[in-house]
C-alpha cells in the first residue's frame, strides 16, 4: 500500500491550494478529484459567472452609446468557454509538469475518494478499479453544490441552478431569480445588463441584500430597475413549476394578495450545501455541526490528523477564504506553530452593477453590536477618475472608532473599480492601525483610490472638498446609543 504524507480529497480552489502548500514543505502529497480539476471555482461558478458579468457590463456600456446594439449569445458563450478552457488548461498543465519535476513527491488521481479510517483512503477510478492508500494527514476539500428547495423540480433546462446556465442556447426573453442575496442579485444584474431579458427577482425580505446597509441595497436596486428588472419585494413563493415548457410561479404578498406569473426560465439561487455525502466521514468518526457542515477548530476536525477547508466548513463560501483555510491547515500539519485564522476582516467583492467591495463591518453590524463609531461618506461624483470614466454612480464609506485613534472598523465602496480601493484599508484593519499614514500618502492621480484618501482626510478635518459646502456629496456623522448625529466641521485657522 502506497504511503503519503497528505491526501487531499477535492481538486477545487481549496484542495489545489492545500496540495501546492504541502509541496512547499517537501511532503509526499496526493490530490484526488472525481470530476474536473478546478471544481466550481472554474466550472459553473466563480470564473464562469464573473466572465459573464464582465461581458454584461461591457455590453451595457456599449448600449449606453448605441441603444440599438444587439448582442449575440453565441459570442458571449464562446468568451465564457475560452476563459474556462484557459484556466483549466493552466491548472492541468501545472499539475502534469509538477509531477514530472518532483515525481516522487506529487501525485494526482482522477477518481472518487472514500475515507476508510483516519489513515486509509479508497480510490475508485473511472474504469471501476479500486486501490487503497495510506496517509499521515487528510485534507477534506470537497466543496459544495447549489441548494435546491424540496418543493421545486429543477431540471437544469427550464428551472435551473447556476449549474444549468451553461445549458442556455440563447438569452431568455424573460426569467425569474429566486433569492435576493449576493449570487441572486449578481445573476439578475448580468441578465438585465445584456438588455435581452426581462428579469424578475423574488425577495421575501423588505429589501435586497439584507445583510448590507440600506444605502448599498438602494443603489443596486435602482440600477436593476434602470435596466428593466423588477423586484418582487416582500413576496413569498407559494409554488414554482414547469408547465408545458414555461415557468409558472405564484407569489403571495404581504397584503395577502396572490398573483401568478409566467416566464421562460427560472434561476434558483438560495445558497449552497456542502458535499459531505458518501466520502466516509462516519468511518473515521468525523463530526458534523448543527448546520450540516464538517465541524472544525481552526481547520482541524475532531480527528486530529483530518483537516477541512472551503465550502464544507462553517465559514464563508468564498474562494479566497477556502484557499487561505487550506494553506493554513497544511502549515498546521507540517509547519511551525501559527496563530489561528481570523475571519473578522475578509475582503470581498459583490459583482453587481455597480460593483461593491467590502471589508470589515458595515454600519448595521456596528449598531447591532452597540459599537460607537464615526462614518464618512464620499460620493463618486467628486472623484476625478470616476468623472473621466463617466461612471459617477456610487460612494465610498469608511467606518472608524469614535475616538481620537479612529481605528478602522470597516469600509464599503460602491462603484466602478470598487475592488481596487479596499486593500489598503484592509491592511490597516488587519494591523489594527489608524488612518493618518494612509491619509498622508501620495496616491496616484487620477485614481479611484483617491476617494479613500479623501474620506480619511475628512475624518482628520483636512479634506480638499469641504463637507459643510458639499453637504449632499460628503457626509460625516457619529453614531452612539442608536442615534446618529452629523459632525460639524469647522474651518481650521
Amino acid at each position: 500500500m502506497e504511503q503519503f504524507n497528505l491526501v487531499v480529497i477535492g481538486g477545487g480552489p481549496s484542495g489545489y491550494a492545500g496540495a501546492m502548500r504541502a509541496v512547499d514543505f517537501g511532503k509526499k502529497v496526493l490530490i484526488v478529484e472525481k470530476k474536473r480539476i478546478g471544481g466550481a471555482g472554474v466550472y459553473d461558478g466563480v470564473l464562469t459567472s464573473k466572465t459573464l458579468w464582465e461581458q454584461a457590463l461591457k455590453i451595457a456600456s456599449i448600449r449606453e452609446l448605441i441603444p440599438e446594439y444587439n448582442v449575440n449569445f453565441e459570442t458571449i458563450s464562446k468568451t465564457v468557454n475560452e476563459a474556462v478552457f484557459e484556466r483549466k488548461t493552466q491548472m492541468t498543465v501545472h499539475l502534469q509538469l509538477l509531477h514530472k519535476q518532483i515525481n516522487k513527491l506529487f501525485y494526482y488521481e482522477k477518481g472518487k475518494a472514500v475515507i476508510q479510517d483516519k489513515h486509509i483512503i479508497e480510490i475508485t477510478k473511472e474504469d471501476g478499479s479500486k486501490k487503497l492508500v495510506r496517509t499521515d494527514f487528510i485534507l477534506i476539500a470537497t466543496g459544495s453544490r447549489p441548494r435546491i428547495p424540496a418543493n421545486i423540480k429543477v431540471d437544469e433546462q427550464i428551472i435551473v441552478t447556476s449549474d444549468g446556465i451553461k445549458n442556455f442556447t440563447d438569452f431568455p426573453k424573460s426569467m425569474v431569480v429566486l433569492g435576493a442575496g449576493v449570487i441572486g442579485c449578481e445573476f439578475a444584474t448580468i441578465f438585465s445588463a445584456f438588455g435581452k431579458t426581462q428579469v424578475n427577482l423574488i425577495d421575501k425580505a423588505d429589501r435586497i441584500l439584507p445583510f448590507e446597509d440600506e444605502d448599498i441595497a438602494d443603489v443596486i436596486k435602482n440600477n436593476l430597475e434602470a435596466h428593466n428588472a423588477h423586484v418582487h419585494q416582500g413576496a413569498s413563493l407559494k409554488r414554482m413549476e414547469n408547465v408545458n415548457g414555461v415557468v409558472e410561479y405564484e407569489l403571495e404578498f404581504k397584503t395577502g394578495e396572490t398573483k401568478i406569473f409566467k416566464v421562460e426560465k427560472a434561476l434558483i439561487s438560495i445558497g449552497r450545501v456542502p458535499n459531505i455525502e458518501n466520502i466516509g466521514l462516519e468511518n473515521a468518526g468525523v463530526k458534523l455541526n448543527d448546520r450540516g457542515c464538517v465541524w472544525d477548530d481552526d481547520t482541524q476536525t475532531n480527528i486530529s490528523n483530518i483537516y477541512v477547508a472551503g465550502d464544507v466548513t462553517t465559514e464563508m463560501a468564498l474562494v479566497n477564504v477556502g484557499e487561505r483555510e487550506a494553506r493554513h491547515a497544511v502549515v498546521r500539519m507540517f509547519g511551525p506553530t501559527i496563530k489561528p485564522l481570523s475571519y473578522k476582516n475578509i475582503s470581498s467583492i459583490m459583482f453587481l452593477n455597480p460593483e461593491v467591495a467590502a471589508v470589515g463591518m458595515n454600519e448595521q453590524e456596528c449598531v447591532a453590536k452597540g459599537i460607537a463609531h464615526k462614518v464618512v461618506k464620499l460620493d463618486f461624483t467628486t472623484n476625478a477618475r470616476a468623472i473621466a470614466m463617466r461612471k459617477t454612480k456610487g460612494f465610498f464609506k469608511i467606518i472608524v472608532t469614535n475616538d481620537n485613534g479612529m481605528r478602522i472598523l470597516g469600509m464599503r465602496v460602491v462603484g466602478e473599480h470598487a475592488s481596487s480601493a479596499i486593500q489598503g484599508v484592509a491592511y490597516l484593519i488587519h494591523t489594527n492601525q489608524g488612518i493618518r499614514e494612509l491619509a498622508d500618502m501620495m496616491h496616484p492621480h487620477p485614481s479611484i483610490i483617491e476617494g479613500v484618501q479623501e474620506c480619511l482626510r475628512m475624518l482628520l478635518n483636512k479634506s480638499i472638498y469641504k463637507p459643510y459646502i458639499f453637504k449632499d456629496r460628503l457626509k460625516c456623522y457619529v453614531c452612539e446609543n442608536g442615534t446618529c448625529t452629523p459632525i460639524e466641521h469647522l474651518v481650521i485657522q
